[in-house]
């Protein structure tokens, strides 16, 4: 379908909006530089954003306790929870952030428009939690392990709420257990014990690690019980649909008494991996890897080609045919999206 033309009038008032748009930020950058040079703020010194509000970003210096509200030069876009920022301090305590520093990476997740949002920054761990309520996919899973091979981040596994499943692990250790078996480090953990908390203090520790799940696995009940000095709204479960009440709006990063960061993101029922082709995709499930490029065919797609070397692989039983039959999945909508 063509784009509809835009009369003389509607390109003008676009354009009037847009200078106008302009003018304002200009002033904005001007009443910000006399601020500055006025000396109404203090030295320029590296800090760290604890959580973003748009316009104005919360920021810790790496000596300080104290968390500073600050706002964003008119020119400076793009900022998110854990960038390393230079910002200049106001006697008020108040302050603002005047560069970004460098990143070593930036975890980003398609919004309902498909363009990437990033949700942090500079982290070393995605903390994958899902639990035995609300009810786990296994896909849902794969899907964040995808993003993070593709990011570069190294994933950790956490099962949480391990006090509602059987003596056996159930479906889900049996699950826990497949995953372990590829390599990923997994932590079963529960808030109503100490259980598996040691060892996820122990994987915390000397990281900055972010939270990720479905709403209502737990995420903020374990930061809770990790960092108990903190006032964190915890969402009860809905008793009709089991499925988790949203508490968190905004990323926040909490620094741990023992050392590390973690980062506490919105929950996410689904993430989207329309930004991936289907060979990042691919290579995103880490047991692919040693059996791709062996194809009898280079084009192959890895669906009914004679001498697939990963459909032969799943017939020996060396790749799960329920992690195969969840790449399939994926490689699917990421057509349908």
């Amino acid at each position: 379908m063509s784009k509809r033309k835009l009369s003389r009038q509607q390109r003008w008032r676009i354009e009037k909006i847009q200078a106008e748009r302009a003018a304002r930020a200009e002033k904005q950058a001007a009443r910000e530089a006399s601020s500055l040079e006025a000396g109404e703020y203090g030295p320029e010194k590296p800090g760290r954003v604890i959580a973003h509000f748009g316009r104005t970003l919360d920021v810790q210096a790496p000596d300080d306790t104290m968390t500073h509200r600050c706002h964003l030069r008119a020119n400076l876009e793009g900022l998110v929870t854990g960038d390393r920022v230079i910002w200049r301090q106001a006697q008020d305590g108040s302050g603002v952030v005047v560069a970004r520093d460098s990143r070593d990476n930036v975890l980003e997740r398609p919004d309902p428009r498909g363009q990437l949002k990033p949700v942090a920054a500079n982290i070393d761990q995605i903390l994958i939690v899902f639990a035995a309520e609300p009810a786990p996919f296994a896909n849902l899973i794969d899907r964040y392990l995808v993003a993070a091979e593709a990011t570069g981040i190294t994933p950790v596994l956490v099962l949480n709420k391990v006090d509602l499943l059987p003596e056996d692990g159930g479906e889900l250790g049996s699950l826990l257990e497949r995953y372990a078996a590829l390599g990923y480090a997994v932590v079963r953990a529960t808030t109503r014990t100490t259980h598996g908390l040691d060892a996820l203090h122990g994987r915390l520790q000397a990281r900055t690690s972010v939270f990720v799940g479905q709403s209502g696995v737990g995420k903020s009940s374990l930061i809770d019980r990790l960092l108990p000095d903190e006032a964190l709204r915890i969402g009860a479960l809905s008793e009709d649909s089991r499925k988790g009440t949203h508490t968190t709006t905004t990323a926040r990063l909490y620094r741990l008494p023992a050392g590390g960061e973690l980062i506490d993101s919105p929950g996410i029922r689904e993430f989207g991996l329309t930004h991936l082709d289907e060979q990042q995709v691919t290579e995103g499930f880490v047991e692919f890897r040693d059996v791709l490029g062996h194809c009898r065919f280079r084009d192959c797609r890895h669906r009914d080609e004679p001498g697939c070397a990963l459909l032969d692989a799943v017939g020996r039983g060396d790749i799960a045919e329920a992690r195969f039959a969840s790449y399939r999945r994926i490689l699917d909508s990421l057509k349908s999206s």
